[in-house]
C-alpha cells in the first residue's frame, strides 16, 4: 500500500473496498486524553490504528478540551493517520455543556422538532449558532489540509439520542440535510468527508436516508446481530458503489469475517470496549491480518 501513489483519503477507501479494511479505534472520553485509546492498541499490539476518531462532547471537561482534540487530529494527520470527528452534542434546547442521561439521551417535542428544522425559528437559529461554533474548530483542520470524516446525527435510527428515531423527510435526514447544507455552503467547510450512520436495530435506512448526494461514506453500527450476512446482503444495494464500514462496534470483526464481507473499508471499536469485549490474542491476531491495513500500512494522502 506504501508505494500506491498520493490519494485522497475518499478514493483511497473506495480503491481498498473489496480486499482490504483500514483498523480504528474511537478515543472516547476524556478529550484531554485524545490518544488514550489508539495508545492502548499499539501497547497490545505494537501496531497503531490505521484510524483516529475524535469527538466534540458535552460535559464540561471534554468541551473545554474540544482544542485539545482537534489539535491531536491535526497531529494524527500529520502522521499519515485517517482522522473522524464525531458529534455526541447537546440539543439546541439546552447549554452546550449537558448530561448524558436528559441532554444527549432526551427527546424534543413534535413542536420542538418543527422549530428545529424550520428556516428562522428558534431552535434552527439556536443549532445554527452551534454550527458557527463547531466550524470554528474545523475550519482550523481545513486551513491545515486535513481531510476529514465527520459524522454528525450517528445511529440515526436510534430514538434515544435528541436528534434520533424520527423517520422520514422531515426528520433526522432533514436535521443531517440542514447540518451538512450549513457547514458546506455556508461555512464553506470543503474539507470534510460526510458519514451518514446507522445501527443494527432496524431494517428502515430509507426511512433515515439523507440522499446519496449528502453522504460519502455509509457507517453501520454493530451491537447486535450486525455480522449476520442478512444485515451485509441487505446494505449493499443501499450503498451501491460508495465505500461502507463498520462504524462502531464493540466485538471486533474477524479476518474470517472480512474475508467473507469484504466491502468494509474499515472497522472502528468503541473504545474502552474494544479491550472489555475482545482478548489480546483476538485483537493482535486481527491487527496482524495480511488484509488489515494499520497505520504503517497507510499511503501517502493528499
Amino acid at each position: 500500500m506504501s508505494e500506491m501513489k498520493a490519494l485522497s483519503v475518499q478514493e483511497y477507501l473506495r480503491r481498498i473496498s473489496g480486499t482490504s479494511t483500514v483498523a480504528g479505534i474511537h478515543n472516547r472520553e476524556p478529550n484531554g486524553k485524545p490518544t488514550l485509546q489508539t495508545d492502548e492498541i499499539f501497547k497490545r499490539t505494537g501496531l497503531y490504528p490505521g484510524l483516529w476518531s475524535g469527538d466534540f462532547l458535552f460535559s464540561e471537561n471534554d468541551v473545554n478540551n474540544r482544542w485539545t482534540m482537534i489539535k491531536e487530529c491535526k497531529k494524527q494527520w500529520d502522521k499519515g493517520c485517517i482522522v473522524q470527528v464525531m458529534a455526541h452534542v447537546a440539543p439546541p434546547n439546552q447549554p452546550e455543556v449537558c448530561s448524558w442521561q436528559g441532554g444527549i439521551l432526551s427527546h424534543l417535542s413534535d413542536e420542538q422538532w418543527k422549530d428545529l428544522i424550520t428556516d428562522g425559528g428558534t431552535l434552527n437559529k439556536a443549532w445554527k449558532t452551534r454550527l458557527d461554533g463547531y466550524a470554528v474548530y474545523l475550519q482550523y483542520l481545513k486551513e491545515n489540509g486535513v481531510q476529514t470524516l465527520f459524522r454528525p446525527l450517528h445511529e440515526m435510527n436510534q430514538g434515544n439520542f435528541w436528534w434520533g428515531g424520527r423517520k422520514g423527510a422531515d426528520g433526522t435526514a432533514r436535521l443531517y440535510r440542514i447540518t451538512r447544507d450549513y457547514l458546506t455552503r455556508t461555512k464553506g467547510l470543503t474539507n470534510l468527508i460526510w458519514v451518514w450512520d446507522m445501527q443494527d436495530l432496524s431494517r428502515d435506512f430509507a426511512d433515515y436516508n439523507p440522499g446519496k448526494e449528502y453522504w460519502e461514506i455509509f457507517a453501520f453500527d454493530i451491537y447486535g446481530d450486525g455480522y449476520n450476512k442478512s444485515w451485509y446482503d441487505y446494505i449493499l444495494p443501499i450503498v451501491g458503489d460508495k465505500p461502507m464500514a463498520i462504524g462502531e462496534c464493540d466485538r471486533l470483526p474477524s479476518p474470517q469475517l472480512l474475508d467473507q464481507q469484504p466491502r468494509w473499508c474499515f472497522f472502528m471499536s468503541w473504545a474502552e470496549l474494544t479491550f472489555e469485549k475482545n482478548s489480546d490474542t483476538m485483537i493482535r491476531d486481527l491487527y496482524r491480518s495480511s488484509r488489515v491495513i494499520t497505520h504503517e500500512r497507510l499511503p501517502k494522502f493528499k
